[in-house]
């Protein structure tokens, strides 16, 4: 046999016989790489399980109990299992509150923040440069404010005697009492005025990274405004888009100063978002057990939402 039969399989685009490298420990080698490589998160695996992991266990175990915030129960709580979410389910007053959370999170967050957002970032980036700086300007205010500072400005805002109701005197009108009449739309449009400039942040950070030529040649084929923003310009910031409305509406989930500020869960129980309500359960009421399981609950909701945008950006990711 001749060097040139040896060669003849490769020769013939044939891959020769090569043995595989590694032997028993590789393994254990690749178990060492992997965990060499987790050595430098180690101080922010602890810090999660220590801030994060660990408050909500607690907290979930908390629901799970009849703690209450004075007398015996404030010392000595006893584990009595699912009933304060069997309770919690079978309250009306629970999926009031359940859909007045979901009322705001759509109306202020999904819809208000988001397409106010995109539209300012329009005129940031298409409209006269200093009309966008002057309401950039005014909008970025309103976000930078502390919470408890924008609160009480939107209380002094929409109450009877406030600036809304006396500028409408002005032009003749007579406006109603807003927080008693309207407590979710007062506290939505807070909620708006609140955090768009964020999202006018975003969007027009991600308009910026739009090519140029894209649009452009849109625009020699004929597509006029609408349809190059509708079908290249959206298309093409689908992702930011998604990551934003997460953002949002995580946030928006947890807003507590704002309403109880404007309207105290009021009149009655028409403002009371999921938050307001675990609060008022668990330190108007002293139920901390049931008050704790209702912040679960909320808690469980926004990891469905996080669920829901993670599952719309997962295409993009692949």
């Amino acid at each position: 046999m001749t060097a040139l039969d040896v060669q003849g399989p490769t020769r013939r685009g044939r891959t020769p016989f090569r043995p595989r490298s590694g032997g028993p420990g590789a393994p254990s080698q690749g178990a060492a790489r992997t965990a060499l490589r987790l050595v430098p998160l180690t101080p922010a695996i602890v810090l999660m399980a220590i801030f994060l992991v660990g408050p909500i266990g607690y907290a979930l175990y908390g629901s799970l109990t009849n703690a209450a915030l004075s007398g015996y129960r404030a010392a000595n709580p006893e584990f009595i299992g699912l009933d304060n979410y069997t309770r919690l389910l079978s309250s009306g007053q629970f999926w009031q509150s359940a859909w007045l959370t979901l009322l705001f999170v759509v109306a202020s967050a999904v819809i208000g923040q988001n397409v106010i957002g995109m539209a300012l970032a329009l005129l940031l980036r298409n409209g006269p440069k200093r009309t966008g700086s002057v309401v950039s300007a005014l909008v970025v205010m309103a976000w930078v404010l502390p919470e408890i500072v924008a609160a009480f400005t939107l209380y002094a805002f929409f109450s009877s005697e406030g600036t809304l109701n006396t500028a409408l005197g002005w032009l003749g009108l007579d406006g109603p009492s807003w927080l008693i009449l309207f407590p979710m739309l007062s506290v939505i449009l807070a909620n708006v005025w609140r955090g768009t400039a964020f999202s006018m942040m975003v969007y027009n950070a991600a308009l910026n990274e739009v090519p140029p030529e894209i649009t452009e040649s849109a625009q020699i084929d004929g597509a006029n405004a609408l349809q190059r923003f509708f079908r290249i310009t959206l298309p093409m910031i689908r992702r930011a888009i998604a990551t934003n409305m997460m953002l949002t509406t995580l946030q928006t989930l947890g807003v507590f100063t704002l309403i109880w500020v404007m309207t105290g869960g009021g009149p009655g129980t028409q403002s009371s978002t999921l938050p307001v309500l675990a609060f008022q359960q668990a330190f108007k009421f002293a139920q901390v057990g049931y008050g704790t399981a209702i912040a679960t609950v909320t808690l469980v909701i926004g990891a469905v939402f996080a669920l829901v945008y993670v599952r719309a950006l997962k295409p993009e990711v692949d």
